[in-house]
C-alpha cells in the first residue's frame, strides 16, 4: 500500500493493490494478504465451501450406515432428493479442486450452478473443465 499526499488538489493519494474476484454474480474485492487482518481474511466462497462441507459430511452418514442412500438421508432432513444428489457429487471432485476452493483459488465464475451441471469422474478432465488447469486458477470459468 502506498500513500502520498497531491499538494496541489489537497487530497491523500492511497494506492492499494488488490483484484476482482466474480463470484455468484457479484464482483468481490481481494486484497493482498499482508493488508488482511485474521478479522477480515476471507478469500473464500461461503456458499461453494459449505456445499462441499454438506456433501462429505451426507457421505460419511452414509458410509457409517446411518443412511442406506442419498434419497434416505434427504427425506429425513426434508431436503429436494435432486437437490441432494446435486450436492452429494461434489464428493467426487479431485481433492486439489476442492483444497483451491476451500482456500479461495477457484476460477472467476465457478458457483453452485456450474458445480451442479453433471462433472466428469476422471480429475484431470474435472480440472479442465472446471478451468484448474496448472496455473489457471484465477482464470474466468469456462462455463460461467
Amino acid at each position: 500500500m502506498n500513500r502520498r499526499f497531491d499538494e496541489k488538489n489537497q487530497m491523500l493519494i492511497v494506492d492499494i493493490p488488490m483484484r476482482l474476484k466474480k463470484r455468484g454474480g457479484r464482483r468481490h474485492i481481494i486484497v493482498s494478504d499482508r493488508l488482511q487482518t485474521a478479522e477480515t481474511k476471507h478469500d473464500y466462497s461461503e456458499s461453494l465451501a459449505l456445499a462441499i462441507t454438506r456433501s462429505h459430511r451426507w457421505k460419511e452418514l452414509i458410509d457409517s450406515g446411518r443412511f442406506s442412500s442419498i434419497s434416505e438421508l434427504a427425506q429425513a432432513i426434508c431436503l429436494d432428493v435432486s437437490y441432494a444428489a446435486r450436492l452429494y457429487r461434489l464428493t467426487l471432485l479431485a481433492p486439489d479442486i476442492i483444497e483451491a476452493i476451500l482456500d479461495g483459488n477457484e476460477p472467476d465464475g465457478l458457483s453452485m450452478r456450474v458445480l451442479s451441471q453433471p462433472i466428469p469422474l476422471d480429475w484431470k478432465a474435472q480440472r479442465k473443465l472446471l478451468g484448474f488447469e496448472r496455473g489457471n486458477s484465477q482464470a474466468a470459468h469456462p462455463l460461467a
